[in-house]
């Protein structure tokens, strides 16, 4: 069982943020915005959909995080044969005692890294779904509740199809922000290639911060102040989803409140205590794009889900 957490105030939370952000800015280079954006998910109690090309450094961005937290890492590989209870478990008798042993699987961890998800059936990937919706499994018909933080990194390429199996609409809406590292800047990769090819990075990180800190940080994120007028603008922007002529499928409610509590994380780590309107517009696209489905001649016609959310933001008034 985690310790109670200790109280944080607006400049206190900031720093746990810092902290963390410098640490794997350390080892992940160039990246500052999509640090930025994970973390005020992780710090939230969300989870995060990476969507980008091999080598990009999708699971050293996951390993740094838990390393610089001192939390608990486990990285589950999805292929085709890969069943449920190679995530979940398994009960396994046990000739000594003559029972049946629950034997807890990989979900069982603070930070997990699904890597690849969308190479499984869609058998196993809703595996994931209770742990990521509620934070329990179910397990030979009990129910275990997952330590906390928990955070689920889920990863898949966004050119290879081959062999794959597309997300379901009720799977995407379970990811708070889908985001993509990218590839770099010119001086950028340089840094890299010499700081990999002198040492391993990641062997020279430590928690900066701890899990205690965090579940503090989740905390009083929930408490930082949002206006009448945020909240409203916010369900708009949602809202707008819904009606816009080159949607078929817009955000839930889910989103809504995903929007609100990462806006509310960035808000902790500028130091601020109150969500402001470019905090929400900040986080629009990697929050609603991931959710939303086009209608087919919207994306024969070359529209995207981003360029979507980017019509709503120009669209609908910002409150003043």
């Amino acid at each position: 069982m985690n310790a109670p957490s200790p109280s944080l105030d607006s400049a206190r939370a900031a720093a746990v943020a810092a902290r963390l952000g410098a640490a794997i800015a350390s080892v992940v280079t160039g990246q500052a915005t999509t640090i930025r954006h994970l973390l005020s998910a992780f710090l939230t109690g969300g989870h995060v959909l990476l969507e980008d090309y091999p080598g990009t450094g999708k699971t050293t961005l996951s390993k740094t995080l838990a390393r610089a937290v001192g939390a608990d890492f486990q990285r589950i590989q999805f292929t085709p044969d890969l069943l449920p209870t190679d995530i979940l478990g398994a009960s396994i008798y046990d000739p000594r005692t003559q029972e049946f042993v629950i034997h807890k699987g990989p979900i069982f961890t603070n930070i997990l890294l699904a890597d690849e998800i969308n190479r499984a059936s869609p058998r196993t990937q809703s595996a994931l779904l209770e742990a990521m919706g509620e934070a329990q499994v179910s397990l030979e018909g009990r129910q275990f509740t997952l330590a906390q933080p928990y955070f689920v990194i889920a990863t898949q390429n966004p050119v290879e199809f081959h062999g794959t199996y597309p997300l379901p609409e009720a799977q995407m809406d379970r990811f708070a922000l889908r985001l993509s590292l990218g590839y770099v800047g010119i001086e950028d990769e340089m840094a890299i290639i010499t700081a990999h090819n002198a040492a391993r990075p990641l062997d020279a990180v430590t928690a900066s911060t701890s899990v205690a800190d965090v579940l503090a940080f989740q905390a009083a994120a929930a408490g930082v102040a949002v206006s009448t007028e945020i909240k409203r603008y916010l369900v708009e922007l949602v809202a707008a989803t819904r009606s816009h002529g080159d949607v078929e499928l817009g955000a839930s409610p889910r989103a809504s409140l995903a929007l609100l509590k990462c806006a509310q994380a960035l808000a902790l780590t500028d130091g601020l205590d109150f969500v402001t309107p470019d905090l929400v517009q900040e986080l629009a696209v990697p929050v609603l794009a991931h959710r939303l489905g086009l209608r087919a001649e919207a994306r024969f016609g070359g529209a995207s889900a981003a360029g979507v959310v980017t019509q709503i933001l120009e669209r609908v008034a910002v409150p003043r």
